[in-house]
């Protein structure tokens, strides 16, 4: 949590004097579709409140300064650093922007960054990608460059695969910049059409409890690396342009094509988490938010048995949420950690939140964090 009550307030004790402008960009928690961003599939998130905040004045040279409040570090960097891998650690994200954005032809000149961030990191929450999103706003303000919101996640995406070489695909960019507040997105990865579904749950006297579960959590390791490879292979195997080509209708066919039963269970996760939004998204159309809950846990089931990306201390908070009487429960983000979200009455939450606390300490894990996750707004500028 950022110890800075003002955004952008500490600017003047690093650089001297006020910032031209303050922007940020939230978090994001993924209500439903996992891993189907990079095979062309449908994604169902929705920001958080909890965002990062860039604090940013306009230099004349091509150079630029960014001082992190969480790591209180500053880190400066020119031109010739902008090569991918020049720049390493948490300033490689900042980098890997201006990357980004110049070689995409956007012409952004220098600044002085100031990072805040209250998203909880490593969690699975999308810190970096919040920061990212926080940045290119400030960058392209402060250069009065004009760069369409629609291209953004895009750009963003870049930067993370081309400059600091983590294979993410396109959700969580997208949800960062794009999201409204009280909606969930539905987002076709493919064409990148996206549409804004309600998602009231107070007006239900509901409430998504977020538990961060402090398993570490990493997206640029190996195995998030192999489960795209895995797919990547197996729609050549199948020749298909992506895994989201193959239906339900289909899956059983293509499944017996496969070489290996690894293979196979990660397509069916794929092809069936696909299915879980599509079904998912028509029930919020018509207001059965209760309804979702089998669908959430169905799709931590899938992530857990045919992806394998789960870890113990995402399993017991699902299964326990579930005995606590959530309406469904689920692990949210790329795996190996990170989040678990459950769908609970709003007067249940306290219930559900110290029964998972009981059940971690029984067995020995970190004390986790829990919150309630309101859908808010995506990017923008406060300043």
């Amino acid at each position: 949590m950022s110890a800075d009550p003002v955004p952008g307030g500490g600017f003047a004790a690093v650089f001297g004097g006020a910032p031209d402008g303050v922007w940020y960009a939230p978090g994001r928690v993924n209500l439903i579709g996992e891993h189907t961003d990079y095979n062309d599939g449908f994604v169902l998130p929705f920001a958080l409140a909890q965002r990062t905040t860039v604090a940013g004045r306009r230099l004349d040279s091509p150079q630029w300064t960014v001082h992190s409040v969480l790591t209180d570090e500053t880190v400066s960097f020119g031109v010739d650093e902008l090569a991918p891998g020049a720049v390493t650690g948490w300033a490689a994200y900042v980098a890997g922007v201006v990357y980004a954005l110049r070689t995409d032809g956007f012409e952004v000149g220098g600044a002085e960054l100031y990072v805040d961030s209250d998203v909880p990191l490593g969690a699975g929450l999308s810190s970096s990608h919040a920061m990212e999103c926080a940045v290119l706003g400030a960058l392209a303000d402060l250069s009065a460059v004009d760069v369409p919101v629609a291209r953004r996640p895009r750009l963003v995406q870049r930067a993370e695969n081309e400059y600091v070489g983590a294979p993410t695909g396109i959700l969580d960019q997208s949800a960062s910049i794009l999201c409204q507040a009280g909606h969930a997105l539905f987002l076709d990865c493919r064409d990148m059409t996206g549409e804004q579904v309600p998602f009231d749950l107070a007006g239900d006297g509901l409430a998504l409890l977020v538990v961060d579960t402090r398993s570490p959590h990493r997206h640029s390791d190996g195995e998030y690396a192999k489960r795209r490879a895995t797919c990547e292979a197996a729609t050549a195997t199948l020749g298909v342009p992506a895994l989201r080509d193959i239906g339900q209708d289909r899956l059983d066919d293509a499944l017996a094509a496969l070489p290996d039963d690894v293979t196979r269970r990660r397509v069916r996760h794929i092809v069936t988490e696909n299915q879980r939004v599509l079904d998912t998204v028509a029930l919020l159309r018509v207001g059965e938010v209760r309804a979702i809950g089998p669908l959430l846990t169905a799709s931590h089931a899938s992530m857990r048995d045919d992806y394998e990306i789960t870890v113990a201390q995402v399993d017991i908070a699902v299964e326990t949420a579930l005995r606590a009487g959530a309406y469904g429960a689920r692990m949210t983000g790329g795996g190996f950690g990170g989040c678990v979200l459950a769908l609970v009455d709003a007067d249940a939450v306290d219930t559900v939140a110290g029964a998972i606390r009981d059940a971690f300490a029984s067995n020995g894990f970190d004390q986790p964090v829990a919150f309630i996750g309101v859908p808010s707004q995506g990017a923008g500028r406060l300043a």
